[in-house]
């Protein structure tokens, strides 16, 4: 099996065919705290067009921005096309294996979250994995890239 090689940039088409074709999106530590990263790029992904599950375990969160909070991926009751995660590294490795069992098609580790054991786990069983990235900056790339290139 071809492994991704994720300490290098990923292919544009890689990235964009992701973002067009999941729908739904687990988000793993998502905040209800406005100041939080997470819940800026929730509130951008929601404001686009995805459906959004947040998943945070803590008690009374419950919603965000609105959105029905689960406690836990298997709680969500539709089929989860990405789970995208905001948690620490090592933590990626056991939510890879739960992005496993609910049959997510890609695994997305936020800016920060790199987990080699976690990305050749999940490629194994057939997902698609991007570690270290931010969906939202990604989704709005074609758009900026071409002017970080131009002469100042």
């Amino acid at each position: 099996m071809a492994y991704m090689y994720h300490k290098e940039e990923y292919p544009a088409d890689y990235l964009a065919a992701i973002l067009k074709e999941v729908k739904t999106i687990a988000m793993i530590g998502a905040s209800p705290d406005p100041t939080k990263f997470s819940y800026g790029v929730l509130r951008v992904l929601h404001e686009q067009g995805y459906n959004m599950k947040p998943v945070n375990p803590k008690e009374g969160v419950d919603e965000i921005r609105g959105i029905k909070v689960y406690k836990t991926m298997a709680d969500i009751d539709e089929p989860i096309d990405m789970v995208q995660v905001f948690r620490a590294a090592p933590a990626l490795l056991g939510i890879a294996q739960e992005a496993i069992d609910v049959n997510a098609k890609v695994l997305w580790g936020q800016i920060g979250v790199v987990n080699d054991d976690a990305a050749r786990l999940a490629e194994d069983a057939g997902l698609k994995v991007v570690m270290d990235r931010c969906p939202k900056i990604e989704l709005f790339r074609p758009f900026w890239k071409p002017k970080l290139n131009q002469a100042i």
